[in-house]
């Protein structure tokens, strides 16, 4: 039977898809890596936990969900056939970022928190494109040391703010402020494509950026989240991946495997 290992973020755990099989996590049974498993009757170790930057994929443990998750590469099967890999985005506070745009929401989301007792979550300080890509190689290079036959594919993020999206309409934000956090999504791709290239020989890139352009929010086929009032109560993860997202890049990586 194939093995396949799947590390990373949020855009790789899938918060707010059903069913939510880690709650601590946010990780959802119908991630692209569930679909993927699912349809080559592999086995799947998923590894992937919401928030995590490259840093918790290397060796710096993640606390979630009052849950502390051991350094992702721990968990690498070493004799993986296939490891997904996507990262970096919290490390450049992309989509931390496009929370912040929303005032309102944080204030009463700290609110919530301080009645609680629980403090705010962190944001932690965006690292700029030369840490990512040195952050991501470490994270390259430590799969390829433990599962050294493994087919390692890095799986780009899907496209949040593409050419359909209207400032002050579809997001809270100006159009100066969503050519900025265009920017963020543009520095993420370039480094992400700049580190797979260097490994070439035994790495490899689907580059979901570029495929998924006409699909972000404000699109007639959105494979994202918006950032509605409704998708909120409807318990939708703003700013991530929808079923429809997850389904895409499980159907792309199925077909790169089976045609090689």
């Amino acid at each position: 039977m194939v093995r396949i290992a799947n590390l990373g973020s949020s855009f790789s755990a899938g918060p707010g898809i059903a069913p939510q099989v880690n709650i601590a996590a946010a990780r959802s049974g119908a991630n692209y890596a569930h679909l993927l498993a699912e349809r080559l009757n592999a086995g799947l170790v998923d590894l992937s936990v919401s928030g995590a930057t490259l840093l918790n994929i290397t060796d710096t443990p993640q606390v979630s969900g009052g849950v502390t998750f051991p350094p992702q590469i721990q968990g690498v099967p070493e004799d993986a056939d296939i490891v997904l890999v996507l990262g970096g985005g919290n490390d450049m506070s992309y989509v931390g970022g496009l929370f912040k745009e929303h005032t309102w929401a944080l204030a009463a989301f700290s609110l919530v928190q301080r009645l609680k007792g629980t403090p705010m979550p962190e944001f932690p300080a965006p690292a700029d494109e030369e840490e990512v890509i040195k952050r991501f190689g470490k994270v390259l290079d430590a799969v390829h040391e433990k599962a050294p036959k493994a087919r390692v594919i890095v799986v780009e993020y899907l496209t949040l703010l593409g050419s359909d999206v209207k400032p002050t309409v579809d997001v809270p934000f100006n159009a100066e402020r969503l050519e900025y956090h265009q920017g963020v999504a543009t520095k993420l791709q370039k480094a992400t494509q700049q580190v797979v290239d260097s490994r070439s020989e035994w790495c490899e890139r689907i580059p979901m950026a570029e495929l998924s352009q006409g699909h972000g929010i404000g699109s007639a086929e959105p494979w994202v989240f918006g950032c509605s009032m409704m998708e909120r109560l409807m318990g939708k993860a703003w700013y991530h991946p929808n079923a429809e997202g997850m389904k895409a890049v499980a159907n792309l990586l199925h077909e790169r495997i089976t045609s090689k």
